[in-house]
């Protein structure tokens, strides 16, 4: 994997990854941050593991978001300290213990973004279930 990173202007940098996807970024709050972007990274990956653990249980998932909340240290460098992802998990027939468990292994197995955090951020996790058949 490859990314480049071109400055454009003041603060503000273009990512160009190898498969040709571009993200902007700046420091100054005219785009997302790049600490921004390591928060929805996370969100993301866990995310895909998520609805991916809930589709080969063969759950019939229909929706999934990750709300996520990040402290960052006061001081320089102001690294995130604490990070709650909270999943809100959509779909019919949906048990309690199959989304604990997706969310768990994801968290602790499978993304890459919330291993790299670990050793560093205080990561915990919250879930609920939205029932499509009470809808």
């Amino acid at each position: 994997m490859k990314a480049t990173v071109n400055w454009d202007k003041d603060l503000a940098f273009t990512g160009t990854t190898d498969t040709g996807y571009k993200t902007v970024m700046d420091g100054d709050g005219n785009a997302i941050s790049p600490m921004e972007s390591v928060l929805i990274a996370a969100g993301a990956c866990s995310s895909v593991d998520v609805v991916e653990i809930m589709k080969k249980g063969r759950f019939a998932i229909t929706d999934c978001r990750c709300d996520l909340d990040a402290r960052r240290a006061e001081d320089a460098p102001r690294v995130f300290t604490q990070l709650h992802a909270h999943y809100v998990v959509s779909g019919s027939g949906l048990t309690d213990k199959a989304v604990a468990r997706a969310v768990s292994l994801s968290v602790e197995k499978y993304c890459s973004v919330m291993l790299m955090l670990k050793d560093s951020v205080d990561i915990s996790t919250s879930y609920e279930i939205v029932d499509t058949d009470t809808q």
